[in-house]
């Protein structure tokens, strides 16, 4: 069984948003075409608490993309973003939630980070998506969404961990970073995962 696994397709992560990616609302078309080509589809949602110990306005002297030791674990300094029940934390309202069948948050604790959609960044919480996915029979998994760089590749990285077969929709995802990009795609492909372009799965009847 496939599962098509939308990355944080959020407000803040597009254009106009606080940590905008380049080009970050190019995937929506894409996520919505996509869906009708899986059995289950299922969102991640990046979720933080106001004053998350991520956010450089948490630490005095910082800045934004500062790099610091946070807790035993190294940690890039954000805009503040995805605040609980603000507008930028919602899923875009362009992206199609009609076939998403659960929403799984990340990044609630307030002392840790959390990029994928399975684990906290020091793997010490799941979010019980791995688990979900087995529930549902799921075998493959395929991600599409935001950012590639970052919370796209350590979601893929889980899965492959996970013993999911993992696939990574590679124009259904943008990037914070070109150069992180690549890199992101070489390490998941050394590492098993299978890169493939949405005309590949367009391509199928949908289901």
């Amino acid at each position: 069984m496939k599962a098509l696994l939308l990355i944080d397709i959020q407000n803040d992560f597009v254009p106009g948003g606080r940590l905008a990616v380049p080009d970050g609302a190019a995937v929506i078309p894409l996520a919505n075409a996509l869906q009708p080509h899986f059995d289950l589809v299922v969102a991640s949602q990046d979720w933080h608490p106001a004053g998350h110990q991520s956010f450089a306005s948490s630490h005095a002297g910082h800045a934004p993309f500062d790099q610091i030791d946070l807790h035993g674990l190294p940690q890039t300094l954000w805009p503040d973003h995805c605040v609980q029940e603000t507008a930028g934390a919602d899923l875009h309202p362009d992206l199609d939630t009609c076939r998403i069948e659960a929403i799984f948050r990340k990044g609630m604790a307030p002392d840790i980070d959390s990029y994928s959609a399975f684990f906290d960044n020091g793997h010490r919480k799941a979010t019980g998506l791995a688990d979900y996915l087995r529930g549902r029979g799921v075998t493959d998994v395929y991600l599409a969404g935001l950012a590639g760089d970052y919370c796209v590749y350590f979601s893929a990285l889980d899965a492959l961990a996970a013993g999911f077969a993992t696939f990574v929709v590679t124009d259904a995802t943008r990037a914070i970073s070109a150069d992180g990009f690549r890199a992101a795609l070489a390490d998941l492909q050394g590492k098993g995962a299978r890169l493939l372009e949405s005309a590949a799965l367009l391509a199928d009847p949908a289901r």
